[in-house]
């Protein structure tokens, strides 16, 4: 039995992270009836607050309780949902409820760099976005001051800008400042990195940082931007929220517009919604899987799939850290998480070779590892406190996210084995590898970090380097964007090829991955899209 609703949106919004918040923000602005659909609950930061403190032990996802009806990948068993097929696995976070997964982000709000967006004809490797960025640039801007985002002034390879940053760039912690000094003396440009958390003001009803260091997993006073913010500004517009309905189907009419999608509620109930316009903001893999679940006649392949590219040219930012222990005492973990990062390895005729990338300087408390391994020394007393305390004030880490280009042999399926969820819905396969332009770019990154350590006093022999490709939860390129229908899903307007009233707003449409956070830029074309719907719609 399925019930339609009596009420049809001018726009449905399927999502309620930042990329969906936005678009509904501005559609609903504009005075379009705007419905928008969340898989998972409302929940309140003091909520997730008290379950990060009482965790054990605490993980990026330890603050978020289960959602059965939608699973969540976790940080220790992503196999429990995440069905891993490749070389290398997909091992990536995200977190089903209204605000979406910049509940646990770090707040990094970098822009793309003109050529990240044209790599195919300036490198001659990947391929090149249908628009170039002054297209969106205006958009960045709208973004950073609906973020709220903290950012320096005529840094080196930052983007050009129209307009000023809405607040000055964060301060540099100490540990921040003896490492701009090592790293401009070996001829690195080291900036304060752009951050959607307010600094030293309040900012949009929200209240400054005050340094808890723990954004990662939760920012504990909200003083950095979350997508439920923009969800909240859609309904204050006048749009609704349903939560908790696991969209899983997209019905299309003969002429090859969309006319309703499906959910399923927690009791399997399922029910229809009709709409004019429909927005697909599910994030880069619940998204792609709902298109190749819905399947029928006149779209046998899936929604939106006539090109066979739903699902492939999957990329994130293979990430690798390096860590070693500093010489003098420099005290990570005072302030945000990442303060600062080396930027003029985002760009350079190398990208011909191999990948673009950029480098941070993790501000993170160590502590509990650091005890933990002490402990497994056998160390106890005052052996083990002189322990944590030397090792905890010195120990540095250096992480790096590497530009990956998009290929599609890496994808994601509906389950091929018949592996279902607590729905019964078919749980995401992944098939995914890691190859040579990111390999022969990490080589090159453990060099520096090494020559990095010995300047801060490192060991000789001391640098420890992450040995299994880390991921940095970008996910990207699944339903990506380009000219040509015949190999790509959206037009530049990310409008659905195969479909004029199906949009998709996620990083899913980003023909590159770049060397930095994606947030920012879902961010801009989801204003850029909701401004273009409310147009299209106006008569």
């Amino acid at each position: 039995m399925v019930y339609t609703l009596p009420n049809r949106p001018q726009l449905l919004v399927i999502g309620a992270g930042v990329a969906g918040g936005m678009v509904a923000q501005r559609a609903a602005a504009a005075g379009l009836n705007v419905t928008i659909l969340c898989d998972g609950p409302v929940v309140k930061r003091e909520d997730l607050v008290h379950r990060f403190r009482a965790s054990d032990p605490q993980t990026m996802m330890s603050p978020y309780p289960p959602v059965p009806h939608a699973p969540q990948p976790q940080v220790a068993r992503t196999d429990d949902y995440l069905i891993q097929k490749g070389p290398v696995p997909y091992a990536q976070q995200y977190i089903r409820a209204v605000g979406g997964t910049t509940w646990h982000w770090a707040a990094a709000a970098w822009r793309y760099l003109p050529n990240d967006m044209k790599l195919k004809s300036r490198y001659g490797v990947g391929r090149d976005w249908p628009l170039d960025y002054w297209d969106i640039e205006p958009w960045y801007a709208q973004a950073e001051e609906e973020m709220g985002v903290a950012g320096p002034e005529d840094a080196p390879f930052d983007a050009p800008r129209s307009a000023p940053y809405p607040m000055p760039a964060a301060p540099l912690s100490y540990m921040d400042q003896v490492f701009h000094e090592k790293l401009t003396a070996l001829g690195y440009d080291h900036i304060s990195a752009p951050q959607a958390r307010n600094n030293q003001q309040v900012y949009d009803d929200r209240p400054p940082c005050c340094g808890n260091a723990n954004c990662m997993p939760i920012c504990p006073i909200g003083a950095q931007y979350s997508g439920n913010i923009a969800v909240e500004k859609a309904q204050a517009a006048g749009a609704e929220l349903v939560t908790n309905a696991v969209v899983h189907h997209l019905e299309v009419g003969e002429d090859g517009e969309i006319i309703a999608a499906r959910y399923l509620t927690p009791s399997r109930e399922e029910i229809r919604v009709e709409a004019d316009r429909f927005v697909l903001a599910s994030g880069g893999i619940e998204g792609p899987k709902i298109l190749l679940m819905s399947t029928q006649e006149n779209a046998p392949d899936g929604v939106a799939n006539s090109s066979d590219m739903v699902g492939r040219n999957l990329m994130d930012h293979p990430g690798t850290s390096s860590t070693f222990d500093s010489e003098m005492p420099l005290w990570p973990g005072r302030g945000p998480n990442v303060i600062s990062a080396i930027t003029n390895l985002r760009d350079g005729d190398f990208r011909s070779e191999y990948a673009a990338r950029k480098l941070m300087i993790l501000n993170m408390n160590p502590v509990e590892g650091i005890a933990k391994a002490a402990i497994d020394e056998g160390l106890s007393g005052d052996a083990l406190r002189e322990a944590v305390r030397h090792r905890t004030a010195r120990r540095q880490v250096i992480t790096a996210f590497h530009e990956q280009l998009p290929d599609p042999a890496n994808r994601i399926l509906p389950s091929t084995e018949g592996k279902t969820d607590l729905l019964g819905l078919p749980r995401p396969e992944i098939h995914y590898d890691v190859g040579e332009y990111v390999a022969r770019s990490a080589e090159d990154t453990r060099k520096r970090t090494e020559r990095i350590a010995q300047s801060l006093g490192a060991a000789p022999g001391s640098v420890e380097h992450s040995e299994d490709w880390l991921p940095n939860n970008h996910i990207t390129g699944a339903t990506i964007m380009g000219d040509d229908p015949r190999d790509s899903v959206v037009d530049a307007d990310c409008r659905a090829h195969d479909h004029p009233n199906l949009w998709i707003s996620s990083s899913s449409t980003f023909p590159s991955v770049s060397s930095v956070n994606v947030t920012l830029t879902i961010a801009a074309l989801a204003l850029r899209l909701g401004e273009h719907i409310a147009s299209e719609a106006r008569p």
